[in-house]
């Protein structure tokens, strides 16, 4: 019995000696004037224009920062050029480990989380230096928040959580409100936010879940997207015609463009189930119907920006209704741009379209940020609690509901020149409130910075 306990006192012991000496080292605040951040992103940095304006803004002021993320798309220019910003990649999981089977997710679902889990606290407790602060973007929520926790437990560093939306929410998209994991998904992301020194979140209504359901001591600042500086208007109508003449997807349709008689309709997506774009391709056959029967009726160009998994499904759908001869009156274009031609995109186009539903109800779409920054009037879903923190109807932009009411949007406004005018307009003064204005007396007070 006492060579048992001794036994066991030894492989302790050995276990918390091997503990120690791998603990990651310990942020020290007096090795710099201004507060180094982490900044850790699991997804594509590129596609996460939120976190890539944190860097900027914390560089801005003269903070050192490290993005961690995937590197699946090129993040923006002004990221990569910045002496004050290091980019360390995380490795992408296995391709296997990625598929839309339910069945399979619940498999493959626990090795992807296990992967990342240790490719994680690799980069975050040995690859990156020491910093004071670490902002995480949520979702994801698993495995980045445990992970994230413990990495800041020991490194004695800051965590803040950006809420961008739920990641239970996201998940029940795939596997249903009342699956285990959903629910397991929940008391994790509940458990897991509270060792934080401060919360952000995209929304109001999203700070009062994170107040009353989540039950979160730590501050809750909302911090509302705000476009950055290369999104902005176009006012020059010559200008807008320069670009799109030059823009490789309106090829076919430039002579249209030169008559005045077609409209540029930009839809940003993921590809993804929060993201029905059945929705707009219904609505745009059922206006080439109407437009074939109402000549005043302009033709319409729709560019459909984004990757995601859905991509291929909805090309497929799209490439049976043009040779079915259902969209007469529409040509539909996909592109990926740089963030420059984007931009100019947006300000150059006639209407933005959003088909982001919200799995939480308390999420917002960064698209319409990003299209209100150039000037661009929008539609979008508004069936969620938070659609009226970002559009004022009838001033800036309109709600939908249905493909019904989008094609009845789509005609008040191309068969009305006067009320997308006044869209415009109101999208215009929208573009004045910037993200430095909204993020400096929030964040960078929070960060130490301003």
């Amino acid at each position: 019995m006492i060579e048992y306990l001794i036994g066991i006192a030894f492989c302790l012991s050995s276990a918390l000696t091997v503990l120690i000496l791998l603990l990651p080292s310990q942020y020290d605040p007096a090795t710099k004037d201004k507060p180094s951040v982490q900044i850790l992103v699991l997804g594509d940095i590129g596609r996460s224009p939120r976190m890539q304006y944190h860097a900027l803004s914390i560089a801005k002021h003269g903070g050192e920062v490290v993005i961690i993320g995937y590197k699946e798309s090129d993040p923006h220019p002004d990221v990569v050029s910045n002496p004050k910003i290091t980019i360390i990649p995380l490795r992408p999981h296995p391709a296997i480990l990625q598929t839309s089977n339910k069945l399979l997710f619940t498999i493959y679902g626990p090795l992807k989380v296990l992967f990342q889990i240790a490719y994680l606290w690799k980069c975050l407790a040995y690859t990156a230096p020491p910093s004071r602060w670490l902002l995480v973007q949520n979702p994801p929520s698993i495995p980045t928040l445990a992970v994230a926790s413990i990495s800041c437990f020991l490194r004695q560093t800051r965590l803040v959580i950006d809420w961008h939306n739920f990641g239970y929410s996201i998940l029940a998209l795939k596997l249903g409100q009342n699956h285990p994991l959903v629910k397991l998904s929940i008391w994790y992301e509940k458990t897991f936010c509270k060792s934080t020194s401060a919360h952000l979140c995209v929304t109001d209504a999203m700070g009062l879940v994170l107040k009353n359901d989540f039950a979160l001591q730590a501050p809750i600042l909302p911090l509302h997207d705000r476009p950055a500086s290369h999104f902005h208007p176009i006012t020059n109508p010559q200008e807008r015609n320069e670009f799109l003449n030059g823009f490789p997807e309106t090829e076919s349709v430039r002579s249209s463009l030169a008559a005045g008689t077609l409209r540029v309709l930009v839809s940003s997506t993921s590809w993804t189930p929060d993201e029905d774009f059945s929705i707009l391709i219904d609505a745009l056959v059922q206006y080439s119907e109407l437009a074939a029967a109402q000549p005043e009726l302009p033709e319409i160009l729709a560019v459909i920006t984004g990757k995601g998994p859905q991509k291929k499904m909805y090309l497929e759908k799209i490439a049976a209704l043009e040779v079915a001869g259902q969209l007469q009156k529409v040509t539909v274009r996909t592109a990926w741009l740089t963030v420059p031609d984007y931009a100019r995109l947006l300000a150059s186009a006639s209407l933005g379209v959003s088909l982001h539903t919200s799995s939480s109800g308390v999420d917002l779409p960064m698209k319409v940020v990003d299209m209100f920054g150039a000037g661009l009037p929008v539609v979008g879903w508004n069936r969620f609690e938070a659609w009226s923190e970002l559009v004022t109807e009838g001033v800036n932009g309109l709600g939908f509901g249905s493909a019904t009411e989008l094609t009845e949007r789509l005609i008040e406004l191309f068969g009305d020149d006067k009320k997308l005018e006044t869209l415009r307009v109101g999208a215009q003064k929208e573009s004045t409130r910037r993200w430095d204005d909204e993020w400096d007396p929030i964040v960078g007070k929070l960060l130490g910075l301003t």
